[in-house]
């Protein structure tokens, strides 16, 4: 089945999971625990909080709630770049199974994000796609403090 989203919009919306992809590529285990300082999280944790927000949309085409209490608990995922890279993998590809087995009348279906916050599938994934650029922009401030170089991609993509 394929739907509208799908063929107008995925392969920027793969697009951005890639250059996701492309950080875990990049970063070792000890890169992880870098923070730049402050109240901010470590980078591990900020790539930790970008998996949960991810399973939360996965949740959300699935059920038509978007609910972001979910937390993984999985000892060393923060902290491990394998861990983290096999999770994300398994998160984009439950995610875009999910998307492309819609029709365009099941994307059509409404998506409660609460109060009172309720769209279409096919925006709740522009929506998604942009909370991942969000992270994106938040990681490359990390790159930056640690001076690692940007991904081709990310230098074209986001500067």
């Amino acid at each position: 089945m394929s739907n509208s989203f799908v063929k107008e919009h995925f392969e920027v919306f793969v697009g951005t999971q890639k250059l996701r992809e492309q950080l875990t590529d990049i970063l070792t285990d000890a890169d992880l625990n870098f923070t730049p300082g402050g109240d901010a999280m470590t980078l591990g944790e900020l790539c930790k909080e970008m998996g949960e927000v991810e399973h939360a949309y996965v949740q959300s085409f699935k059920t038509l709630k978007q609910d972001f209490a979910y937390r993984n608990n999985e000892p060393g995922l923060a902290i491990g770049i394998e861990k983290l890279r096999a999770w994300f993998k398994a998160l984009d590809e439950e995610l875009n199974s999910t998307i492309e087995g819609f029709s365009d009348e099941e994307m059509a279906a409404l998506v409660d994000r609460g109060g009172g916050f309720v769209l279409p599938r096919i925006v709740q994934a522009h929506i998604y796609r942009e909370a991942l650029m969000l992270f994106i922009g938040k990681a490359s401030i990390y790159l930056k403090a640690m001076k690692k170089p940007m991904p081709q991609q990310w230098q074209e993509w986001i500067g």
